[in-house]
């Protein structure tokens, strides 16, 4: 493991993670629960550095059944799937909060809403610096470059760190 940068606490067999476990990987995710001949097999749940969790049975390594909570609380129910669809646009913040008065608008689900550096962007993981091309976590760590079509995608939909007022635009002819 010292290769990989992962570390392991728990039970052993024949020299193999066997039993109940905590697997630490080098990105901050950490796995607890059952192991067998050295994989995650049984009960087991995935606690991912943003705060979100994936709680599932597992066999031989591939989770067969699971639940993925964000970080706020909201459960993914893919067949139950009711947050921000064509009908209720709303965070799930608002959802269990209330929408707040007119003129107060919810940006993101996050409140208050993370302050952008001047000049980048918020992409959803970290922050984007356009003059760079580098997305860094919000602890200021790298995380990667983005391509063409990341770029593209950040400049047209991610928050940005300034205010820039636009005026009225006509919607382009198809």
């Amino acid at each position: 493991m010292e290769y990989t940068g992962s570390s392991y606490e728990g039970d052993h067999k024949n020299g193999r993670m066997e039993g109940k476990g905590k697997y630490a990987f080098p990105t901050d995710t950490k796995y607890e629960g059952e192991m067998k001949d050295g994989m995650f097999h049984g009960q087991g749940t995935l606690f991912f550095p943003n705060g979100s969790k994936y709680v599932a049975k597992w066999e031989n390594g591939i989770a067969v059944d699971g639940k993925y909570t964000f970080a706020d609380g909201l459960e993914f129910d893919e067949p139950e799937w009711l947050y921000c669809d064509g009908y209720d646009r709303r965070f799930f913040t608002e959802t269990c909060d209330g929408l707040k008065p007119a003129g107060r608008s919810q940006l993101t689900n996050r409140i208050p809403p993370r302050d952008i550096p001047e000049g980048c962007y918020d992409t959803g993981d970290g922050f984007y610096n356009p003059d760079t091309r580098v997305i860094v976590d919000y602890n200021h760590k790298f995380l990667r470059n983005a391509d063409d079509d990341e770029h593209a995608w950040i400049i047209r939909t991610c928050r940005k760190g300034w205010d820039e007022i636009v005026g009225y635009q006509p919607k382009p002819e198809l």
